[in-house]
Protein backbone atom coordinates (compact mmCIF):
# COMPACT_ATOMS: atom_id res chain seq x y z
CA UNK A 1 0.00 0.00 0.00
CA UNK A 2 1.06 3.59 -0.58
CA UNK A 3 -0.13 6.86 0.92
CA UNK A 4 -1.44 9.66 -1.30
CA UNK A 5 -1.23 13.15 0.18
CA UNK A 6 -4.12 15.45 -0.64
CA UNK A 7 -2.25 18.26 -2.33
CA UNK A 8 -2.51 19.87 -5.75
CA UNK A 9 -0.05 17.36 -7.20
CA UNK A 10 -2.41 14.46 -6.53
CA UNK A 11 -5.97 15.89 -6.42
CA UNK A 12 -7.83 18.97 -7.55
CA UNK A 13 -8.53 21.14 -4.51
CA UNK A 14 -12.03 22.62 -4.57
CA UNK A 15 -12.48 25.84 -2.62
CA UNK A 16 -10.54 26.81 0.47
CA UNK A 17 -8.77 24.11 2.51
CA UNK A 18 -6.06 23.92 5.15
CA UNK A 19 -3.61 21.11 5.85
CA UNK A 20 -2.66 20.08 9.39
CA UNK A 21 -0.30 17.10 9.76
CA UNK A 22 -1.26 15.72 6.32
CA UNK A 23 -5.01 15.93 7.01
CA UNK A 24 -6.91 18.25 4.66
CA UNK A 25 -9.42 20.35 6.60
CA UNK A 26 -12.56 21.73 4.97
CA UNK A 27 -15.05 24.23 6.35
CA UNK A 28 -16.90 25.98 3.53
CA UNK A 29 -19.90 24.68 1.63
CA UNK A 30 -19.03 22.61 -1.46
CA UNK A 31 -15.30 22.62 -0.69
CA UNK A 32 -13.44 19.36 -1.27
CA UNK A 33 -11.30 17.38 -3.68
CA UNK A 34 -11.69 15.76 -7.10
CA UNK A 35 -9.50 13.13 -8.74
CA UNK A 36 -9.31 10.12 -11.04
CA UNK A 37 -8.69 6.73 -9.47
CA UNK A 38 -7.52 3.57 -11.20
CA UNK A 39 -7.74 0.39 -9.17
CA UNK A 40 -10.06 -2.12 -7.52
CA UNK A 41 -10.93 -0.71 -4.09
CA UNK A 42 -10.80 2.85 -2.81
CA UNK A 43 -11.49 3.81 0.79
CA UNK A 44 -11.35 7.18 2.55
CA UNK A 45 -11.09 8.18 6.19
CA UNK A 46 -12.80 11.37 7.32
CA UNK A 47 -12.36 13.21 10.62
CA UNK A 48 -14.95 15.34 12.38
CA UNK A 49 -14.17 18.68 13.96
CA UNK A 50 -13.23 18.58 17.62
CA UNK A 51 -16.31 20.43 18.90
CA UNK A 52 -19.07 19.48 16.45
CA UNK A 53 -18.57 15.74 16.91
CA UNK A 54 -18.19 16.04 20.69
CA UNK A 55 -21.52 17.87 21.02
CA UNK A 56 -23.45 14.85 19.73
CA UNK A 57 -26.01 17.03 17.98
CA UNK A 58 -27.29 14.83 15.13
CA UNK A 59 -28.80 17.80 13.30
CA UNK A 60 -25.69 19.96 13.11
CA UNK A 61 -22.71 17.76 12.32
CA UNK A 62 -20.77 18.26 9.11
CA UNK A 63 -22.50 16.78 6.08
CA UNK A 64 -20.47 14.99 3.41
CA UNK A 65 -21.16 13.84 -0.15
CA UNK A 66 -19.02 11.48 -2.24
CA UNK A 67 -19.50 11.09 -5.99
CA UNK A 68 -18.25 8.37 -8.31
CA UNK A 69 -18.56 9.16 -12.02
CA UNK A 70 -20.80 12.12 -11.07
CA UNK A 71 -23.26 9.93 -9.15
CA UNK A 72 -23.64 10.63 -5.43
CA UNK A 73 -22.88 7.29 -3.77
CA UNK A 74 -22.43 8.47 -0.18
CA UNK A 75 -24.38 11.13 1.72
CA UNK A 76 -23.59 11.17 5.42
CA UNK A 77 -23.33 13.20 8.61
CA UNK A 78 -19.95 13.12 10.33
CA UNK A 79 -21.21 12.12 13.77
CA UNK A 80 -17.97 10.54 14.99
CA UNK A 81 -14.38 11.67 15.36
CA UNK A 82 -13.37 9.27 12.59
CA UNK A 83 -15.37 7.53 9.86
CA UNK A 84 -14.23 5.26 7.02
CA UNK A 85 -16.00 4.93 3.69
CA UNK A 86 -15.63 2.45 0.87
CA UNK A 87 -15.93 4.71 -2.15
CA UNK A 88 -15.44 2.20 -4.94
CA UNK A 89 -14.98 -1.56 -5.19
CA UNK A 90 -14.66 -3.80 -8.24
CA UNK A 91 -13.38 -7.28 -9.06
CA UNK A 92 -11.46 -5.85 -12.01
CA UNK A 93 -9.29 -2.74 -12.33
CA UNK A 94 -11.36 0.27 -13.37
CA UNK A 95 -10.79 4.00 -13.81
CA UNK A 96 -13.36 6.25 -12.16
CA UNK A 97 -13.76 9.93 -11.32
CA UNK A 98 -14.24 10.78 -7.65
CA UNK A 99 -15.36 13.91 -5.83
CA UNK A 100 -15.54 14.35 -2.06
CA UNK A 101 -17.25 17.57 -0.97
CA UNK A 102 -18.61 19.12 2.20
CA UNK A 103 -22.31 19.96 1.96
CA UNK A 104 -22.74 21.78 5.27
CA UNK A 105 -21.51 25.29 5.88
CA UNK A 106 -18.47 26.61 7.68
CA UNK A 107 -19.96 28.29 10.74
CA UNK A 108 -21.32 25.12 12.32
CA UNK A 109 -18.81 22.37 11.59
CA UNK A 110 -15.58 21.28 9.94
CA UNK A 111 -14.20 18.00 8.64
CA UNK A 112 -10.93 16.62 7.38
CA UNK A 113 -10.05 14.07 4.72
CA UNK A 114 -7.06 11.94 5.62
CA UNK A 115 -4.42 10.88 3.08
CA UNK A 116 -5.73 8.14 0.83
CA UNK A 117 -4.16 4.68 0.87
CA UNK A 118 -4.11 2.73 -2.37
CA UNK A 119 -2.43 -0.38 -3.74
CA UNK A 120 1.11 -0.16 -5.05
CA UNK A 121 -0.08 -0.69 -8.61
CA UNK A 122 -3.03 1.72 -8.31
CA UNK A 123 -3.01 5.41 -9.23
CA UNK A 124 -4.66 8.71 -8.35
CA UNK A 125 -4.36 11.87 -10.44
CA UNK A 126 -5.98 15.33 -10.16
CA UNK A 127 -9.24 15.98 -11.97
CA UNK A 128 -8.81 18.42 -14.83
CA UNK A 129 -9.15 22.09 -13.96
CA UNK A 130 -11.77 24.15 -15.75
CA UNK A 131 -10.77 27.15 -17.83
CA UNK A 132 -12.25 29.58 -15.30
CA UNK A 133 -12.72 29.89 -11.53
CA UNK A 134 -15.51 31.79 -9.76
CA UNK A 135 -15.53 32.77 -6.09
CA UNK A 136 -19.00 33.26 -4.59
CA UNK A 137 -19.18 35.38 -1.42
CA UNK A 138 -22.54 35.13 0.25
CA UNK A 139 -24.93 34.05 2.96
CA UNK A 140 -27.44 31.24 3.50
CA UNK A 141 -28.69 31.52 -0.07
CA UNK A 142 -25.24 30.60 -1.37
CA UNK A 143 -25.00 27.78 1.20
CA UNK A 144 -28.19 26.13 -0.03
CA UNK A 145 -29.82 26.61 3.36
CA UNK A 146 -32.66 24.17 4.00
CA UNK A 147 -33.05 23.20 0.36
CA UNK A 148 -33.64 19.56 1.29
CA UNK A 149 -36.55 20.40 3.61
CA UNK A 150 -39.61 21.87 1.89
CA UNK A 151 -41.35 22.98 5.08
CA UNK A 152 -40.90 26.70 5.79
CA UNK A 153 -41.81 26.22 9.45
CA UNK A 154 -38.84 23.96 10.12
CA UNK A 155 -35.69 25.51 11.63
CA UNK A 156 -32.12 25.30 10.36
CA UNK A 157 -30.10 22.09 10.48
CA UNK A 158 -26.93 21.20 8.61
CA UNK A 159 -28.46 17.95 7.39
CA UNK A 160 -30.85 19.85 5.10
CA UNK A 161 -28.20 22.11 3.52
CA UNK A 162 -26.97 21.30 0.03
CA UNK A 163 -25.02 23.91 -1.94
CA UNK A 164 -25.13 21.75 -5.08
CA UNK A 165 -28.85 22.61 -5.32
CA UNK A 166 -28.28 26.36 -4.90
CA UNK A 167 -27.81 29.19 -7.40
CA UNK A 168 -24.03 29.65 -6.97
CA UNK A 169 -23.08 26.05 -7.70
CA UNK A 170 -25.66 25.94 -10.52
CA UNK A 171 -24.21 29.11 -12.03
CA UNK A 172 -20.69 27.67 -11.97
CA UNK A 173 -21.91 24.47 -13.63
CA UNK A 174 -23.79 26.44 -16.30
CA UNK A 175 -20.59 28.34 -17.09
CA UNK A 176 -18.45 25.18 -16.93
CA UNK A 177 -16.29 26.84 -14.27
CA UNK A 178 -14.56 25.76 -11.11
CA UNK A 179 -15.78 27.50 -7.95
CA UNK A 180 -14.99 28.47 -4.39
CA UNK A 181 -17.73 29.36 -1.90
CA UNK A 182 -17.17 31.77 1.01
CA UNK A 183 -20.59 31.88 2.62
CA UNK A 184 -22.25 31.97 6.04
CA UNK A 185 -25.93 31.73 6.93
CA UNK A 186 -27.25 34.84 8.68
CA UNK A 187 -24.21 36.98 7.84
CA UNK A 188 -24.10 40.39 6.18
CA UNK A 189 -21.91 43.41 5.52
CA UNK A 190 -22.96 45.68 8.40
CA UNK A 191 -25.23 43.32 10.33
CA UNK A 192 -26.18 39.70 10.59
CA UNK A 193 -29.83 38.72 10.60
CA UNK A 194 -31.84 40.28 13.45
CA UNK A 195 -35.44 39.46 14.34
CA UNK A 196 -35.96 43.02 15.58
CA UNK A 197 -34.17 45.95 13.86
CA UNK A 198 -32.88 47.55 17.05
CA UNK A 199 -29.13 46.91 16.97
CA UNK A 200 -26.62 45.53 14.49
CA UNK A 201 -25.49 41.94 14.93
CA UNK A 202 -21.77 42.65 14.62
CA UNK A 203 -20.59 39.09 15.24
CA UNK A 204 -22.05 37.94 11.88
CA UNK A 205 -20.15 39.96 9.29
CA UNK A 206 -18.57 38.44 6.19
CA UNK A 207 -15.91 41.19 5.80
CA UNK A 208 -14.70 40.40 9.33
CA UNK A 209 -13.65 36.90 8.27
CA UNK A 210 -13.02 37.18 4.54
CA UNK A 211 -9.25 37.43 5.03
CA UNK A 212 -9.17 34.38 7.32
CA UNK A 213 -9.29 30.76 6.21
CA UNK A 214 -12.85 30.70 7.57
CA UNK A 215 -14.99 31.32 10.61
CA UNK A 216 -16.35 28.27 12.41
CA UNK A 217 -17.62 27.49 15.87
CA UNK A 218 -15.81 24.19 15.36
CA UNK A 219 -12.13 23.56 16.04
CA UNK A 220 -9.88 21.83 13.53
CA UNK A 221 -7.04 19.50 14.36
CA UNK A 222 -6.87 16.10 16.05
CA UNK A 223 -4.77 16.64 19.18
CA UNK A 224 -4.70 19.41 21.77
CA UNK A 225 -1.30 20.46 20.43
CA UNK A 226 -2.54 21.07 16.89
CA UNK A 227 -6.11 22.29 17.43
CA UNK A 228 -6.88 25.74 16.08
CA UNK A 229 -9.83 27.97 15.28
CA UNK A 230 -10.17 28.42 11.51
CA UNK A 231 -10.61 32.18 11.95
CA UNK A 232 -7.12 32.36 13.45
CA UNK A 233 -5.56 31.13 10.21
CA UNK A 234 -4.80 33.95 7.72
CA UNK A 235 -5.94 33.00 4.23
CA UNK A 236 -3.27 32.95 1.53
CA UNK A 237 -5.10 34.41 -1.46
CA UNK A 238 -2.38 33.18 -3.79
CA UNK A 239 -3.78 29.66 -3.34
CA UNK A 240 -6.93 30.61 -5.23
CA UNK A 241 -7.00 33.46 -7.73
CA UNK A 242 -10.49 33.56 -9.25
CA UNK A 243 -11.32 35.01 -12.63
CA UNK A 244 -14.60 36.24 -11.17
CA UNK A 245 -15.92 37.15 -7.72
CA UNK A 246 -19.69 37.16 -7.19
CA UNK A 247 -20.92 38.97 -4.06
CA UNK A 248 -24.45 38.24 -2.83
CA UNK A 249 -24.78 40.04 0.50
CA UNK A 250 -27.58 42.23 1.79
CA UNK A 251 -30.45 39.91 2.63
CA UNK A 252 -29.44 39.79 6.30
CA UNK A 253 -28.41 43.45 6.38
CA UNK A 254 -31.94 44.29 5.26
CA UNK A 255 -33.38 42.81 8.45
CA UNK A 256 -31.57 45.62 10.28
CA UNK A 257 -31.71 48.38 7.67
CA UNK A 258 -35.42 48.09 6.85
CA UNK A 259 -36.48 51.46 5.38
CA UNK A 260 -34.09 53.54 7.47
CA UNK A 261 -32.15 55.64 4.96
CA UNK A 262 -29.20 56.24 7.29
CA UNK A 263 -28.77 52.49 7.78
CA UNK A 264 -29.06 51.83 4.06
CA UNK A 265 -26.37 54.45 3.42
CA UNK A 266 -24.19 52.80 6.07
CA UNK A 267 -24.63 49.49 4.24
CA UNK A 268 -23.68 51.18 0.97
CA UNK A 269 -20.49 52.71 2.40
CA UNK A 270 -19.34 49.49 4.05
CA UNK A 271 -20.12 47.63 0.83
CA UNK A 272 -17.71 50.01 -0.96
CA UNK A 273 -15.07 49.32 1.67
CA UNK A 274 -15.53 45.57 1.29
CA UNK A 275 -15.22 45.81 -2.48
CA UNK A 276 -11.83 47.45 -1.98
CA UNK A 277 -10.74 44.51 0.18
CA UNK A 278 -11.95 42.04 -2.43
CA UNK A 279 -10.08 43.90 -5.16
CA UNK A 280 -6.87 44.04 -3.10
CA UNK A 281 -6.79 40.26 -2.89
CA UNK A 282 -8.21 39.50 -6.35
CA UNK A 283 -6.53 42.10 -8.57
CA UNK A 284 -7.54 40.57 -11.90
CA UNK A 285 -11.05 39.35 -11.16
CA UNK A 286 -14.24 40.67 -12.68
CA UNK A 287 -16.65 41.46 -9.82
CA UNK A 288 -20.41 40.92 -9.93
CA UNK A 289 -22.61 42.27 -7.12
CA UNK A 290 -26.00 40.55 -7.01
CA UNK A 291 -29.09 40.58 -4.81
CA UNK A 292 -32.78 39.82 -4.96
CA UNK A 293 -33.53 36.14 -4.45
CA UNK A 294 -35.01 36.80 -0.98
CA UNK A 295 -35.90 40.46 -1.51
CA UNK A 296 -34.46 43.44 -3.40
CA UNK A 297 -35.03 46.42 -1.09
CA UNK A 298 -31.27 47.03 -0.76
CA UNK A 299 -30.49 46.48 -4.44
CA UNK A 300 -30.47 50.25 -5.24
CA UNK A 301 -27.77 50.60 -2.60
CA UNK A 302 -25.82 47.74 -4.12
CA UNK A 303 -25.90 49.65 -7.41
CA UNK A 304 -24.92 52.85 -5.61
CA UNK A 305 -22.01 51.06 -3.92
CA UNK A 306 -20.82 49.71 -7.26
CA UNK A 307 -20.99 53.19 -8.80
CA UNK A 308 -19.25 54.86 -5.86
CA UNK A 309 -16.51 52.22 -5.76
CA UNK A 310 -15.92 52.51 -9.51
CA UNK A 311 -15.81 56.31 -9.34
CA UNK A 312 -13.36 56.31 -6.44
CA UNK A 313 -11.04 53.64 -7.83
CA UNK A 314 -11.52 54.00 -11.61
CA UNK A 315 -12.13 50.25 -11.60
CA UNK A 316 -14.56 49.31 -14.38
CA UNK A 317 -14.39 45.54 -13.91
CA UNK A 318 -17.46 45.54 -11.69
CA UNK A 319 -21.16 45.04 -12.36
CA UNK A 320 -24.51 44.76 -10.54
CA UNK A 321 -27.20 42.21 -11.44
CA UNK A 322 -30.69 41.86 -9.97
CA UNK A 323 -31.72 38.27 -9.31
CA UNK A 324 -35.37 37.18 -9.58
CA UNK A 325 -37.15 37.07 -6.24
CA UNK A 326 -38.47 33.70 -5.10
CA UNK A 327 -42.17 33.08 -5.72
CA UNK A 328 -43.77 32.25 -2.40
CA UNK A 329 -46.93 31.04 -4.10
CA UNK A 330 -45.12 27.88 -5.15
CA UNK A 331 -43.54 27.29 -1.75
CA UNK A 332 -40.41 27.66 0.35
CA UNK A 333 -37.94 25.47 2.16
CA UNK A 334 -37.04 25.77 5.86
CA UNK A 335 -37.17 29.28 7.35
CA UNK A 336 -38.76 30.54 4.13
CA UNK A 337 -35.62 30.09 2.06
CA UNK A 338 -35.68 29.42 -1.70
CA UNK A 339 -36.73 26.18 -3.32
CA UNK A 340 -34.26 24.59 -5.70
CA UNK A 341 -36.46 25.80 -8.57
CA UNK A 342 -35.99 29.40 -7.35
CA UNK A 343 -32.22 28.88 -7.20
CA UNK A 344 -32.36 27.52 -10.75
CA UNK A 345 -34.22 30.61 -11.97
CA UNK A 346 -31.58 32.82 -10.38
CA UNK A 347 -28.80 30.85 -12.06
CA UNK A 348 -30.69 31.04 -15.36
CA UNK A 349 -30.61 34.84 -15.07
CA UNK A 350 -27.09 35.24 -13.69
CA UNK A 351 -25.11 32.82 -15.84
CA UNK A 352 -26.07 34.26 -19.28
CA UNK A 353 -25.42 37.84 -18.16
CA UNK A 354 -22.04 36.90 -16.74
CA UNK A 355 -21.18 34.97 -19.90
CA UNK A 356 -22.04 37.91 -22.12
CA UNK A 357 -19.99 40.37 -20.07
CA UNK A 358 -17.03 38.02 -19.69
CA UNK A 359 -17.18 36.85 -23.31
CA UNK A 360 -16.72 33.24 -22.19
Amino acid sequence: MKKVLLNQNNVKLIGRSHEINENLWLTFSASGIAFTYTGKCLKATVLGGMIATANHDPLNHARLAIYVNDTRVINDMIDAQKKEYTIFESAAVETVSVRIIKLSESAMSALAICPLEIGDDETISPAAKKSHLIEFVGDSITCGYGVDDEDPLHPFTTNTEDPTRAYAYKTAMALDADYSLVSYSGYGIISGYVAEPKEKLLSHLVPKYYESFAFSDDVIGVTEAEKIRPADIPWNFQKIQPDVVVVNLGTNDDSYCQDFTDRQEDYCQEYVNFLKVIRKHNPNAEIFCVLGLMGDRLFPYVCKAVGTYSQQTKDIKIHSILLPEQDGSIGYVSDYHPLESAHQKAADVLAPQMKAILNW
